[in-house]
């Protein structure tokens, strides 16, 4: 055998090999990539709930926001018509001209159109309120009357329950 036929086993030999470890190299194994995603799932599992708190907080807080600005709206149509929208008027009164008015400057809220709670619901507007000469008030996230913590109705400067 002439010594270039012995070498050239040996170059296939070293390059199949080398061929090998780069293919072994490509690709994670199954138990990198479950310690990765059990990393992951711990680290959602800890700040994850404290996100969700955040979001639930700031509707909240959006909410007694557009409560306070209903209340300003609501002064300045009881400036121009000397008295408060009625419950069967309601908030549409602050948007829209209600029949048999004479003096309306409005709208009185900004676009037109009375917008709803952070949790896509109605407000609730009551005149005259049990707590002052109207009540507006939102039922929170679950949209019923009553209930505690996110699901705990929200009035004007306050948050608490309108059984209360």
């Amino acid at each position: 055998m002439s010594l270039d036929m012995q070498t050239k086993p040996a170059a296939l030999n070293r390059r199949a090999g080398a061929q090998q470890r780069r293919d072994n190299e490509r690709g994670f194994t199954l138990v990198e990539m479950l310690v990765v995603i059990t990393i992951i799932g711990l680290i959602m599992g800890l700040i994850g709930p404290r996100v969700l708190n955040y979001l639930s907080e700031s509707k909240t807080k959006a909410a007694r926001i557009q409560l306070q600005s209903f209340s300003g709206a609501l002064d300045l149509f009881y400036l121009d018509v000397g008295r408060y929208p009625s419950t069967s008027e309601g908030l549409a009164a602050l948007a829209q001209r209600p029949a048999g008015l004479n003096v309306w400057n409005g709208p009185y809220l900004k676009g037109g159109a009375v917008p709803k709670d952070p949790w896509n619901t109605a407000y609730v507007y009551r005149a005259p309120g049990e707590r002052g000469p109207y009540d507006i008030l939102s039922y929170g996230a679950d949209g019923q009357e009553g209930g505690s913590g996110t699901a705990a109705d929200i009035m004007l400067g306050t948050q608490t329950s309108a059984a209360q």
